[in-house]
Formats: C-alpha cells, sequence, structure tokens
C-alpha cells in the first residue's frame, strides 16, 4: 500500500482476474499484382466484391493471383493484402506525364502540396485503368449554364454559409468525375463520382462540422483520383484565392469550364522481386497479426521466401502453396514426379503447407474458364475449420476438406501417386464421383518424422503459444517469487483445460516453481515456465478387419484371436 504521512484511508485496487486472451487464427496475409489499388501497404478486404472495388477485376497476366485471394475469400472474411509495387507503374495525370503515387501517405507526404507540374488531378492509383478518367469543375461562372454536367446538381453553386459569415464570397464548386472512355462502366461519359456545393476555401466546414475544402473533399472520399493542383497553378483556369482561408476572401469564378482528362497511366510489371518485397510487409509479428499466408501461384522462389522470411521467422502463421503450373496442368503422367521435384526445391518446414495443383475454375469478369493453383482453397479449409470446430482440427477430409468451385482438377492423382507425395509432405487434392473435390491429407513441409509434421498439431501450438504469450506479458516486471509463479500457473491451466475439454490435447503439465525457477534464472531477471503438451492426433489411416467365423462359434471366443 501507498505510505501516508497523516491519518486517512487509502483505498488500493489489485487485478487479480486476468485471464488468457483469445487470438485471431483465420487472417490471411496476401501479396499479388493488380490492376488498380493502393501499393505497398496493407489493406483488410473482407469479400471478393471488396477485392473487385479495391484492386480491380482479373485480367489475362494477373488471374492466378486474383482468384486465390478471392477463393481463399470464400471460405473467410479477412484477408490483409498488399499490392506489390508494379516497375515502371505510373498514375495518370491531368497533363498526361504520369507519376507514381503508391498509396494514401505517398500522397500525403509527396504530392499533397498544391505542385502543378502534372496538372490539378491525378488517378488515385498507378495503372492503365486512370486513362479513362476526366475531371470537371464548375463554379457560379456565366459558363455554369452551358456545362454539360449541370443536370447533375440540384443548383447553381453560390457562396456557403459558412464562407458568407466569414465574409468571403463565391466559393461553392460542383465536381465530376467521369468514366470518359467507358473502361469502368462499359458506357462512354458515364458519371462516377459528384461532389456538390464543395468550397474553394481551405477552412471551410459543412453543416456536419467536416472539411468541405474541394481538395479534402475529393481526395478523402474519391475511388478514383487524387488533388495535385489549383487551376491557376495548373494554368487551366482562373483560380484567384483558391485555397486560401475564408475569412473576407471572394473567390474569382472562372470564365470557363474547367476539365482535366488523365492520361499517362502505366500498368508497369510485377515480377519476383518485387512480390517478395510486398511480403516484407508482413514480417513484423508485432505490428500485424495474421495466421495463413497465401502465396498464390506456384513459384518456388516467392515460396522459399515466404518460408524463410515470413512464417519460419514469425512462428505464429502458416504458408500455404502449391506447384507450378506446368507441374500439373497438361502433363500428363509426369504430374507426381514434377510435383515432388519441386517441392524437394524447397525447404523443410512445420509452418508450411503445399498441395499437388491446380483447379479449373469459371472467370466471372471475363467470361473464360482459367486454371487457378489451390493454395487459396487450401488456406480457405483452414477458416472453414476455425469457423465449425477450432484450429487444432485438421481441415482435410469429407467433413471439413471440401473444395468450392471446381470444375475440375488440372490432376486427379491415384491411390499410388497420393502415397508416393504424402511421405513427401504434399497433401493430394482429389475428386470423387458423387463426393466432390477433396483436401486428402493435413501434413505440413516437416521432413523429419515429428508430431508438428500434421496441420492440425502446428495449428494448435500456435494458437497455444500466441495466447499464453500474450497474456505472460503481464508478469513482465513483477518480482519472480512464489506469488507470481503460482499467478501463471492459475492463468494457464484453466485455459488448457477447456483447450482438452474442446479436444486440442489430451493431457497437459505446467511447471513454474523453484525447480526451474532457480536463483541463477531469478539473478538473470528471467522467468521460466514449461508446458508440457499431449497433442491430439487426426486419423489418418483406418484399417478395418472383417472376420468370418463359424456358426456354432461365441464371438466372445475369438474377439481378440483374429
Amino acid at each position: 500500500m501507498a505510505f501516508q504521512l497523516s491519518p486517512g484511508v487509502n483505498v488500493s485496487e489489485i487485478d487479480l482476474t486476468t485471464v488468457i486472451p483469445s487470438v485471431a487464427t483465420s487472417t490471411g496475409a496476401f501479396v499479388g499484382p493488380f490492376a488498380w489499388g493502393p501499393c505497398g501497404e496493407i489493406t483488410t478486404i473482407s469479400d471478393e466484391v471488396r477485392l473487385v472495388d479495391t484492386f480491380g477485376k482479373p485480367y489475362s497476366d494477373n488471374y492466378e493471383y486474383w482468384f486465390s485471394a478471392a477463393n481463399f475469400l470464400a471460405y473467410g472474411n479477412n484477408l490483409k493484402v498488399v499490392r506489390a509495387i508494379p516497375s515502371g507503374g505510373l498514375n495518370a495525370t491531368a497533363n498526361g506525364m504520369g507519376l507514381l503515387i503508391k498509396n494514401e501517405g505517398d500522397w500525403e507526404s509527396n504530392h499533397s502540396y498544391a505542385d502543378g507540374s502534372f496538372g490539378g488531378f491525378s488517378a488515385r492509383w498507378a495503372g492503365t485503368l486512370g486513362n479513362s478518367l476526366s475531371i470537371s469543375l464548375a463554379d457560379g461562372g456565366s459558363t455554369f449554364d452551358v456545362w454539360p454536367y449541370r443536370t447533375q446538381f440540384t443548383a447553381r453553386p453560390n457562396t456557403s454559409s459558412y464562407v458568407a459569415n466569414k465574409g468571403g464570397a463565391n466559393d461553392e464548386v460542383h465536381i465530376v468525375v467521369v468514366d470518359e472512355d467507358g473502361v469502368w462502366t462499359g458506357t462512354k461519359g458515364t458519371v462516377l463520382e459528384k461532389y456538390a456545393f464543395v468550397s474553394k476555401a481551405s477552412d471551410a466546414k459543412d453543416d456536419s462540422g467536416n472539411s468541405n475544402y474541394y481538395k479534402n473533399v475529393v481526395s478523402n472520399k474519391s475511388k478514383y483520383i487524387w488533388w495535385l493542383a489549383h487551376p491557376d497553378a495548373a494554368n487551366l483556369g482562373s483560380g484567384t484565392n483558391w485555397g486560401t482561408i475564408a475569412n473576407t476572401s471572394t473567390y474569382k469564378v472562372t470564365t470557363g469550364n474547367i476539365a482535366f482528362s488523365l492520361s499517362g497511366g502505366a500498368d508497369g510489371s510485377v515480377g519476383t522481386s518485387q512480390i517478395t518485397t510486398a511480403w516484407d510487409q508482413f514480417k513484423n509479428a508485432e505490428s500485424i497479426d495474421i495466421s495463413l499466408c497465401v502465396t498464390g501461384t506456384g513459384n518456388s522462389t516467392i515460396g522459399g521466401y515466404v518460408i524463410s522470411n515470413i512464417v519460419e521467422t514469425r512462428k505464429d502463421c502458416v504458408a500455404f502453396l502449391s506447384p507450378e503450373k506446368a507441374d500439373c496442368v497438361d502433363n500428363s503422367g509426369d504430374e507426381a514426379t514434377d510435383i515432388t521435384a519441386y517441392r524437394n526445391t524447397l525447404t523443410s518446414s512445420s509452418y508450411a503447407v503445399i498441395d499437388s495443383g491446380y483447379k479449373y475454375q469459371y472467370d466471372k469478369y471475363n467470361d473464360v474458364y482459367r486454371w487457378i493453383p489451390l493454395n487459396g482453397d487450401i488456406a480457405g479449409l483452414c477458416v472453414r475449420t476455425d469457423n465449425e470446430r477450432d484450429p487444432w482440427f485438421s481441415p482435410g477430409g469429407f467433413n471439413r476438406g471440401q473444395i468450392k468451385n471446381v470444375i475440375k482438377l488440372a490432376w486427379n492423382p491415384t491411390k499410388a501417386e497420393r502415397d508416393d507425395m504424402y511421405v513427401k509432405g504434399i497433401n493430394p487434392v482429389v475428386s470423387f464421383p458423387g463426393e466432390g473435390t477433396v483436401l486428402y491429407g493435413d501434413k505440413t513441409m516437416l521432413s523429419k518424422p515429428s508430431a508438428f509434421d500434421r496441420i492440425n498439431v502446428r495449428r494448435l501450438f500456435i494458437v497455444l503459444e500466441k495466447a499464453i504469450a500474450r497474456a505472460a506479458r503481464f508478469s513482465l516486471f513483477e518480482y519472480n517469487d512464489q506469488f507470481t509463479r503460482a499467478q501463471f500457473v492459475a492463468l494457464v491451466e484453466p485455459f488448457l483445460r477447456d483447450v482438452q475439454g474442446r479436444r486440442g490435447i489430451t493431457d497437459f503439465r505446467v511447471v513454474c516453481d523453484d525447480t526451474n525457477n532457480t536463483g541463477e534464472v531469478i539473478d538473470r531477471n528471467e522467468f521460466i515456465g514449461d508446458i508440457y503438451i499431449k497433442p491430439a492426433r487426426s486419423i489418418n489411416f483406418i484399417q478395418l478387419n472383417f472376420v468370418a467365423v463359424r456358426t456354432g462359434v461365441s464371438f466372445n471366443e475369438v474377439v481378440g484371436a483374429a
């Protein structure tokens, strides 16, 4: 208790209610090349609709990646996506020169200060999609009457109440963003966005107290464009006083309509180096929580990088890989050999899982069928397992291993081929007549015999380690004495009993006393808790023995003798 210098009553609280927290087990991580969207930063995607809305539709150069992400989202609703920064990628700009604005932070730091070098506006993200955009502005000048978009608005822009109260005038402006070439909507000239009665005053507020400054409104709300400069700075109209504060400012109205047709956007190219660099966004386990890494198209360099530099470093997530397309598509007779050779190029790891190939899937965005790697689905099956049971259940088999959106498999391995691959840690995906397409294995890529060569065991220990480690942080800077050690045991044992009751483990023991926290350990300012676990094992092999007996024989006589 605190010392008191004079008589009184002191009340203190000691919190002994700490529990083991729940941890996320279904959060996916993904890196890919996209036609649109922010580059080099993590964006959370909840479903396929949001994937399209944020990163654009699939195209001929990225569909394997794109559908790997979409297939994961068919099972789960939390995918952390990074668009790799394309080499040579450019945002379309008003002057046609193009420039790369990677993400919102890049715009705020480098392009939000009225530099007229590239015109008044740019496309929101890098890519040729931006070349279809145009922007048109109109204020209360005489040319509003001939402005082609005037019917999109209820009234002529004039002076906002905010600016009028400050003694200013003529600050309001209408803005439209247009699909000039019809690339976005299929119809040329379609209005994509409109902003009514926004202000030229930098301090303007709307009736709700939010910024009504046209630069802020467009840059905060638009899905398609960034603001770069005022019309006068871009030499595309008369914009005197645009961007000044409202106090006594009269904003000169334009003498002609202001229009910007964007061009110079470029898709650039994304190779292995760009993909691996983007995966670095997921290196720090303290800043981003992920569980399942979807690698997309089969590429041993990318797969190896994710294993060595992400999952094996973090040790709290699992990578999902597929073989190369050529190993299993149109490779009749050599599939098992080539897939095994591909797997042998990768390191042994209990934090990685590899499947047996590709599936044929309909691409509704382009009305074609595509060969898509299965790793997005296999990671998705783990999400399904989390939702239906717990992470420590196997994602394979007929109960939880059914794969969605399959027209056919590139290769449907036989029992003999499955046997050969399974001993190498390759999980077969098999189509059974009338029973669907199923993940028919649950091995990790760990080569040595171990409990950790099973997906459910590896994910069990990730959950236990992550949850208990988070709870253990509250023991930091406490005394390593009997009270703290007993408190730790009392914290961990109920959690493990709950996991045991949910069939994750068969038995456990927690040791945290003076046998492992010796004087030497205490003097080093350390604290040791030893947690012994007997993990539950999934059934991989079933032996059924049918025994024929003579008519007059009692079953009690022969049971156990066969």
